[in-house]
């Protein structure tokens, strides 16, 4: 069975479309795989965060992952900061990456720019630690989206990179792009990808939104004047965007959803799709509530995550450090 690993940095709540365009499709392919799912909280830390805030984001975002429908039985969840081998392997692939390669990382431009008081390291050199996260686990596949694929490329050139100057012990991943319906956009602005860090809260849909409140922001999203419930993503970006969330939350095809409204209104569709995704909150919220007010269980399941993720990325550091020559020699 291939491995599948990703990561998401508990920076804030995730939002629906952050769960339709991940998290939903890690439900559907969690035993097609062996899966490896990291809150990656090191990642985190490149900018300034609360310490307390931050903790309850890790714990949240471990119950958001469960709550999306993962069996904790089958896949492998933990936090990044618990598995120490990542920093150390990170540091490994940081002495052979390139200050030219990584200051071209269009992250690293787009969030330098916005740092008032200097620019912090860790911004310039996360990508190797991400490379990290992935070969540790002897990684086939990364889902990811278009902002991150550009690291993913950098990964796959520094696994080239160690292999070539060491030895053939690293796996070269292999990147997948989410299917149909991953890019979720902005309720108000749907040129924009929805973004949990907007400072409209009315443009996207966080997962522990008042499902209330949720449907309300549905009801006033963008859309057009012709009133004609179609997907054209060109010329009717509002409402395609609409669609794609009406689908993947029903598992209708867009071709039966515009059947389904045809000779009706905009009002109809929004008023339908609204119920939808208050129910959807609804019943994604009790799962959430299940796991993150029992602290016992879901700390044995990120202590049972912990543990086998520590296993398998140790024995991948210790093949690399023997490669290098650090330390004594390891049989």
């Amino acid at each position: 069975m291939e491995t599948l690993f990703s990561g998401i940095q508990p920076s804030g709540i995730p939002t629906l479309g952050n769960y339709i365009g991940a998290l939903k499709q890690f439900n559907e392919i969690q035993n097609d795989y062996d899966c490896y799912f990291c809150i990656v909280d090191q990642h985190a830390i490149t900018v300034p965060q609360d310490r307390l805030k931050l903790r309850e984001n890790i714990r949240k975002l471990a119950a958001i992952y469960l709550a999306s429908g993962l069996n904790h039985e089958n896949i492998t969840l933990f936090i990044q900061s618990e598995v120490p081998a990542h920093v150390q392997a990170g540091w490994i692939l940081t002495t052979i990456s390139s200050i030219g390669e990584l200051e071209r990382m269009t992250q690293f431009k787009d969030k330098s720019q916005k740092q008032t008081e200097g620019i912090p390291a860790g911004l310039l050199t996360y990508p190797p630690l991400m490379a990290s996260d992935i070969i540790l686990y002897n990684t086939n596949i990364v889902p990811v989206g278009d902002d991150q694929k550009q690291h993913l490329e950098l990964t796959r050139n520094l696994v080239d990179r160690f292999n070539s100057r060491y030895n053939d012990i690293l796996i070269k991943p292999e990147i997948r792009m989410p299917k149909f319906g991953a890019r979720i956009m902005s309720l108000q602005d749907p040129t924009k990808k929805m973004s949990k860090s907007d400072d409209v809260t009315k443009n996207f849909i966080s997962l522990l939104d008042e499902p209330n409140v949720a449907a309300k922001k549905i009801k006033s999203a963008v859309t057009d004047s012709d009133g004609i419930v179609k997907y054209d993503k060109e010329n009717k970006p509002g409402i395609s965007n609409l669609l794609v969330i009406y689908s993947s939350l029903t598992n209708k095809s867009i071709e039966e959803i515009v059947s389904q409204y045809e000779g009706k209104g905009y009002g109809d569709f929004k008023g339908d799709l609204a119920e939808i995704v208050k129910q959807f909150l609804i019943d994604f919220q009790e799962k959430f509530n299940y796991y993150y007010e029992n602290k016992e269980i879901l700390d044995e399941i990120l202590d049972n995550g912990r543990d086998k993720a520590s296993k398998v990325a140790n024995k991948t550091l210790k093949k690399m450090e023997n490669a290098i020559g650090l330390g004594r020699k390891r049989r």
